[in-house]
């Protein structure tokens, strides 16, 4: 055994080490078997110096180092010898089997086309002889299609290449060669590149294909199928014989909520369920076969489809069609048929259906009390000529003298193409409008009403329309009708008569526009003509409209158009000649007795301006004689001076009142508005009567209330209104009496009212107090010209007030008059 020794020697700061080293000794049996050489050695080593010591170190060192860098360097290069002597054999072993491959790959004639990712110039390996024997050597002429295709299979090769390259799309294409050779092109992308195989079809393969070719592309139509099948929009399925899954479409997958077909086949998911499956499996197992209308729940939504399914030599297969459509249309047409039998059951008219076999299928509550037939017998579903004949048995049915003849031509009906009307006039004394209606569908329908009470209004109708035309006959207006048509309906002789017409001409049924060429002799003003067109054609604002016809022969008509309800028109002529003449003579009258009462009042004015001057000389004079400057008088000429005065005051009075009125009357009028103080007002009209309060011991109540205030007006006339209303008050009042005067705001006016206990007005003469020269005595003392209620009306409406008489005094007499606060109502009045 060898043995090394390892040292370490502390080394001297300073040394070379800087910290020790490291020293191989190596301790073979030949340094054992010389103990005096060892011991020479030991001896030389205590010899020597630090110095030598330090040296011979290092050398150890160094040489240490260069042995294990030596080794570590052979260890690498064993081991790079093996990695490459075990890669070749990997590479070896790889090449191998790329032959392998490459042999099964080519094992029958082909050629390989292959397209790297973003590349342009494709791959291409395989027997290039096989399409291209002479040019073996230019592979690339493969690619041109043309050169060993037809040109409809090289441009479908194209595409299919096309589609490859750009959008990954596989194809498969069986081609006949330009030389007659059958090949199949298939074109797949895998691992990022796009692929294509051609190769040759012999035996069974070319058999195949060239019978797919013949016969329209068997595979093709297979692709077909399925893809229909897929696209379906029915749920289509197909199971093994154990009952699993083995295809599906998408609308399958949708019904069952699978994220697609795949996925429906992989969960074996079930479309029905568990009581329908095993309802389907049992007449599967049993008929091989299985039809039913079943619910199915799709997308949350209960439906209903009409399942279908049979066995087949794998297994079944079956597909769900979508009857909720038909179904809702059948319950609809379930209801709608219920609804109508409802509505037939409402019906006054009787209604019977006979189905082909003529027996009743229907009726309604009608029909049998119509013939008082017992419900059991209707309900039993009766032939037809079993109805007939119990209804001839209780002689309910005309009476026939053949009745078999007339039970056979009843019955043509069921034969008929049109419906037929019928009266069956019954021994009973009613009578019945039938109608029978072949049904589309085979049999009749009978439909009765009682028509004898519409027979009766008819009668009564005709008779109502013969007393209405000989009414129309002997009146004296002139009557016509027209119809929406505008043709003459109706007339009367009197119409004939009044126009000049023959009867023979009117009973043609005349239009309109012929009867006013006949009537334009006689009148021919365009726009009445047109009105009375208008009336009688229009179909919008039928109203009635008044015209008055004055014609060439001097006669005068009142003509009336009244439109009727049917849609007709209705014209009325009244001859008015002498009451026209009548009312024109009382018109004519009526105007000079207006001109004569406006002369009278033209007079009256001039009469009343031209006494004031005179009248205002003599009461001058008057005053003047009673001035005591002008000398004493004696008793009787003061008391011939004093009846001067107070006559010519009365007279002037009376006369400025007149002048008033015909100011008021002319217009000329106008109001000098400012504050009225009501007080002031009151007390100012009522000492113009105090001499006449006093004679005849009259007393004045004056009612104010205490906030009235005041309000906008003319104080003069105001006072004049009040003035004359005490006047009045103070005439009609007997002795010994009061005389009431009162003044109220309210919110829109101020009220003045003056009472007396006089004998009052009557009704009959109120309206006309307040006219000119109307004066009433009414028994009492009074006597005046009547101007005075008149001015009082006039100025109170200058103020755009109202005046009137309390119609709730029993006793006496009571004026109201109401003075507006609104200052507008006094200048409109004014104006």
């Amino acid at each position: 055994m060898r043995r090394t020794l390892l040292s370490c020697t502390s080394l001297v700061p300073g040394s070379i080490a800087g910290a020790g080293a490291v020293s191989l000794i190596d301790t073979s049996p030949a340094w054992a078997a010389e103990p005096a050489l060892t011991g020479r050695l030991l001896q030389a080593f205590t010899n020597l110096s630090r110095q030598d010591l330090t040296a011979l170190a290092m050398a150890l060192g160094v040489l240490s180092f260069s042995v294990v860098a030596a080794i570590l360097l052979m260890r690498t290069r064993i081991r790079a010898a093996a990695n490459e002597q075990r890669l070749r054999s990997e590479i070896r072993e790889l090449q191998s089997e790329a032959d392998r491959f490459r042999a099964l790959l080519f094992v029958e004639p082909q050629i390989l086309i292959s397209w790297g990712a973003g590349e342009d110039r494709p791959q291409i390996s395989g027997d290039i002889a096989l399409l291209l024997p002479q040019d073996a050597k230019q592979p690339l002429r493969i690619l041109a299609f043309g050169t060993w295709l037809p040109p409809e299979p090289a441009l479908q090769m194209d595409h299919a290449v096309d589609a490859l390259r750009g959008a990954g799309e596989g194809f498969l294409l069986n081609l006949v060669t330009s030389a007659g050779r059958t090949v199949e092109a298939m074109g797949r992308a895998i691992g990022g590149q796009a692929i294509v195989r051609i190769r040759d079809l012999g035996g069974l393969r070319r058999d195949l294909a060239e019978m797919t070719l013949r016969h329209g592309g068997l595979l093709a139509e297979t692709e077909m199928l399925r893809a229909f099948a897929t696209a379906a929009p029915w749920p289509l399925w197909a199971r093994g014989e154990d009952g699993k899954l083995s295809f599906a479409n998408t609308a399958y997958a949708r019904a069952t909520d699978a994220a697609d077909a795949a996925d429906a086949i992989q969960r074996n998911l079930e479309l029905l369920d568990s009581g329908d499956r095993i309802a389907m499996s049992r007449a599967l197992n049993d008929h091989a076969t299985f039809a039913a209308r079943l619910p199915i729940v799709i997308g949350g939504e209960r439906r209903m489809y009409d399942v279908h399914a049979l066995r087949t030599d794998g297994g079944s297969a079956g597909i769900a069609l979508d009857a909720s459509e038909a179904t809702a249309l059948s319950q609809a047409l379930a209801r709608m048929a219920d609804a109508h039998r409802r509505t037939l059951d409402q019906l006054s008219s009787g209604v019977a259906v006979f189905d082909g076999q003529r027996r009743l299928a229907f009726y309604n509550d009608s029909y049998r009390r119509l013939w008082d037939l017992d419900r059991p017998f209707l309900d039993g579903h009766p032939d037809d000529s079993s109805v007939l004949d119990r209804l001839r048995a209780g002689r309910k049915l005309p009476e026939q003298p053949d009745f078999r003849a007339w039970k056979a031509r009843l019955h043509e009906a069921y034969r008929a193409n049109e419906a037929v009307k019928d009266v069956w006039y019954l021994p009973d004394g009613r009578a019945l409008s039938i109608v029978t209606t072949p049904n589309p569908e085979g049999g009749v329908t009978y439909l009765f009403d009682d028509v004898t009470e519409s027979l009766d209004l008819a009668r009564r109708y005709d008779r109502l329309i013969t007393v209405q035309r000989e009414t129309l006959d002997s009146l004296t207006e002139a009557v016509a009708v027209f119809g929406s048509n505008g043709r003459a309906q109706l007339f009367n002789p009197a119409f004939a008569r009044m126009w000049k017409l023959s009867p023979e001409a009117l009973a043609q049924q005349p239009h309109i526009d012929t009867v006013e060429a006949w009537c334009k002799p006689l009148f021919d003003d365009d726009d009445a003509w047109r009105t009375i067109h208008k009336a009688v054609t229009g179909i919008d604002n039928r109203t009635a409209v008044p015209l008055k016809l004055e014609r060439k022969d001097g006669s005068i008509l009142d003509c009336m158009t009244m439109p009727l309800p049917d849609g007709a028109t209705m014209l009325t002529f009244h001859d008015i000649t002498d009451s026209e003449n009548v009312e024109r003579a009382l018109r004519e009258r009526n105007d000079a007795l207006e001109a004569a009462d406006q002369m009278k009042v033209d007079f009256v004015h001039h009469v009343s301006y031209e006494l004031r001057s005179p009248l205002t000389t003599i009461i001058g004079f008057a005053h003047l004689m009673n001035d005591p400057g002008t000398g004493p008088l004696t008793e009787k000429q003061a008391e011939y001076v004093n009846y001067i005065t107070s006559s010519t005051d009365a007279l002037l009075a009376l006369t400025n009142n007149i002048l008033d009125l015909a100011t008021i009357d002319a217009g000329a009028m106008t109001l000098e508005l400012g504050p009225v103080d009501v007080r002031k007002t009151i007390a100012a009209a009522a000492e113009g009567i105090q001499d006449r309060l006093t004679r005849d011991h009259i007393v004045l109540n004056v009612d104010v209330d205490p906030d009235i205030g005041n309000f906008i007006g003319d104080e003069r006339r105001i006072i004049q209104i009040l003035y004359n209303l005490l006047a009045n008050a103070a005439g009609f009042s007997p002795p010994d009496s009061v005389i009431t005067v009162s003044a109220r705001r309210t919110e829109h006016s101020v009220r003045f009212a003056v009472m007396d206990e006089g004998p009052g007005i009557p009704p009959d003469v109120r309206d006309k107090a307040f006219d000119w020269f109307e004066s009433y005595a009414n028994g009492s003392r009074h006597r005046g010209a009547g101007l005075g209620l008149s001015l009082v009306r006039s100025f109170v409406e200058l103020h755009g007030g109202r005046v009137h008489f309390d119609p709730a005094i029993k006793s006496g007499t009571r004026v109201v008059c109401d003075f507006p606060l609104d200052r507008s109502a006094h200048r409109n009045a004014a104006e």
